[in-house]
């Protein structure tokens, strides 16, 4: 396989996760991206690996190995006396009890079909890590404009869904159920569109930073900022376009984190930095927390709508509790929420997801799921730090930490992650903070500076 063609695999197929996984209800768009992540994990798996693999990807390897591992045993038949005495499992066992049947040996999921389907999503993922990390097939700059070009497209997508006159018909959204009215590009979701128009944010920055500093004449490096400057307004219209409250409460800090990469801290002001950033990113959340939003975060009106994050958000917790410490299984949100839930206010409208991944993980894989959530967020700080305090200054690499902590922060109070799009993207940027400064090519700097640029192709 020709160099370039190796390298084009995986952005080529992040794209395609950003344009068909756009919905969990895109069953058959998102079999076909799984069927093509089989492909990917069966090359990476038979080919030999160019380089040594460095000591994070070990680490992230064995997080992905407990995930898929934690799922394997949630669907282990297990003996009656011991599934029946795990928290939760009373109502399944009083059911037995009531048709006069002996108890079956039963797993810990709930839906064992469930279970067993949620997991194929996890391949899209691991198919991008392991196309990164185990073949090394990608180039940060592609990977980069490969996201920009998804984001400007699912842009122009959004100008002609809200410039429908009847939402409800218009053959520019693609999924039945889905937030009409609203620019959601390739997503049902606004939200979801807003957080990929957020996370291109620092990597056109990183694309146009290398390119910046090597121009050789002043008109090149102005025009090269004139195209950044044009890219990002562009990224805003569709923000604005989006009218994801969530978008613009993630974008001011992103924003701001990104122009570090443009403009670093000089020494002694790095810190300082660091704590204007934090004190910027406490002020959007509070932003979100205080505004009027119709799936409010506050129990304020909470009681007058089931729909409410805040309603949700309790009553998923306590299905957590109930279900602790090894939780209901993989996939079985929607089973086991509907029990929890105030008959008095339900309406014809179901709650799919608990609009918190951390909350969603919790309830569904119990203090396991906590523990490899910990356990990866430990690593992600960890690899933030290296990066930014690394004198070989890879600009992907610290997109990535970016963009990385732009999509856990929206975790906390949705499900970005449950889609493929996301989710490809989030492994993208797990394998950039991995390997960085993979291809860098060292050169001279002119001028006061005598370090060495660095930077990857």
């Amino acid at each position: 396989m020709s160099r370039k063609l190796r390298f084009g695999v995986i952005p080529f197929y992040l794209m395609l996760c950003l344009m068909l996984g756009g919905s969990t209800r895109g069953h058959w768009a998102n079999m076909a991206l799984q069927l093509l992540a089989i492909g990917i994990l069966a090359w990476a798996a038979l080919a030999r690996r160019p380089g040594q693999m460095p000591t994070s990807a070990s680490v992230i390897t064995i997080l992905a190995g407990l995930t898929a591992l934690l799922i394997a045993i949630q669907l282990v038949p297990l003996p009656p006396a011991v599934w029946s005495a795990l928290p939760g499992r009373d109502f399944v066992a009083n059911g037995y009890a009531l048709l006069g049947q002996p108890l079956p040996w039963l797993p810990i999921s709930l839906a064992p079909f469930q279970t067993l389907a949620s997991a194929l999503w996890l391949l899209p993922p691991f198919a991008v890590i392991a196309g990164m990390l185990h073949l090394g097939a990608f180039r940060g700059s592609w990977l980069a404009a490969a996201l920009a070009f998804t984001s400007f497209v699912a842009i122009l997508l959004g100008s002609l869904q809200v410039a429908s006159s009847d939402p409800l018909s218009s053959p520019w959204y693609f999924y039945q159920i889905a937030n009409f009215g609203q620019a959601t590009g390739f997503f049902a979701n606004s939200n979801h569109m807003a957080t990929l128009l957020v996370v291109t944010i620092p990597f056109l920055v990183a694309v146009f930073e290398p390119s910046a500093a090597r121009a050789k004449s002043a008109y090149t490096a102005v025009g090269k900022t004139a195209i950044l400057s044009g890219a990002m307004i562009v990224i805003l219209l569709g923000l604005a376009l989006n009218g994801s409250l969530a978008g613009w409460g993630l974008g001011v800090p992103v924003i701001a984190a990104s122009l570090l990469l443009r403009y670093p801290p000089r020494p002694g002001w790095a810190r300082w930095s660091m704590i204007g950033l934090a004190v910027l990113s406490a002020a959007s959340v509070a932003l979100i927390f205080s505004s009027p939003m119709q799936n409010n975060l506050t129990s304020a009106g909470a009681d007058q709508s089931f729909e409410s994050r805040f309603t949700i958000f309790r009553t998923s917790l306590s299905a957590a509790a109930d279900f602790a410490p090894m939780g209901s299984g993989v996939g079985t949100f929607t089973d086991v929420y509907p029990s929890y839930e105030n008959s008095a206010v339900v309406g014809p409208t179901f709650v799919n997801h608990a609009h918190s991944d951390f909350i969603e993980i919790l309830l569904e894989t119990g203090l396991p799921g906590l523990a490899i959530m910990a356990l990866f967020l430990i690593w992600w700080a960890g690899r933030a730090m290296a990066i930014w305090r690394s004198l070989s200054v890879d600009h992907y690499a610290r997109a990535a930490t970016i963009a990385l902590a732009a999509i856990l922060a929206h975790s906390l109070v949705d499900y970005p992650l449950r889609t493929t799009a996301i989710s490809a993207v989030f492994a993208m940027c797990v394998a950039l903070m991995v390997q960085p400064g993979r291809g860098v090519i060292a050169e001279p700097v002119s001028g006061e500076h005598k370090a060495r640029h660095l930077s990857v192709g």
